[in-house]
């Protein structure tokens, strides 16, 4: 479905005990589509980048980060992607994306690698919406046409974590996120 994707390995993987978090980081592995001398002097054939999933099903968000782990001392690319609930329609979902990039030093490439960039970034934005609509498509012929808001189960043997530095804390983790304990 994505023709540059190889592959991911999850490398960190975390849920909360009542279901409401859920995040997944995995090391993905991409196919460079470059000019032939462009991969011969970086002596590479695929590209490494994290992405960071992190669901809460009790703010209702889909937050997603990724990054480049290949030449990250030469080149900085981050994207941010979040998906949210309309403030005003329960029933529709609100779409925000971000990207940067940065390149320092390749090897008198510099053009060549941010434009090469560019022309990736726009290209799969649109694949990446035909890769939404595919999978929407996949639950609405499974029948499933609605998933209900996260209910949290009662329970006098929580406690509530009231900042985000607390369940930095909690976890040992560096998510920034509201969760209960």
């Amino acid at each position: 479905m994505i023709p540059v994707f190889v592959g991911s390995d999850i490398i960190f993987e975390e849920k909360s005990e009542d279901g409401s978090m859920h995040i997944i980081e995995r090391r993905c592995k991409l196919n460079v589509d470059a000019p032939y001398l462009l991969k011969k002097i970086s002596g590479i054939d695929y590209f490494y980048c994290i992405q960071k999933n992190i669901l809460d099903r009790r703010s209702r968000t889909l937050k997603i980060e990724a990054w480049n782990e290949s030449f990250a001392n030469r080149i900085i690319i981050q994207e941010y992607c979040t998906y949210y609930v309309h403030p005003e329609n329960p029933d529709w979902t609100c779409f925000e994306q971000s990207a940067s990039l940065e390149v320092k030093s390749f090897f008198g490439f510099e053009s060549v690698v941010e434009k090469l960039a560019a022309k990736h970034y726009a290209a799969n934005i649109k694949k990446g919406k035909e890769i939404i609509d595919y999978y929407i498509e996949e639950l609405r012929k499974e029948g499933t046409t609605y998933i209900p808001p996260f209910v949290e189960e009662k329970s006098q043997n929580r406690q509530e974590i009231q900042s985000f530095q607390e369940y930095q804390e909690y976890r040992g983790l560096n998510f920034g996120l509201l969760v209960l304990r």
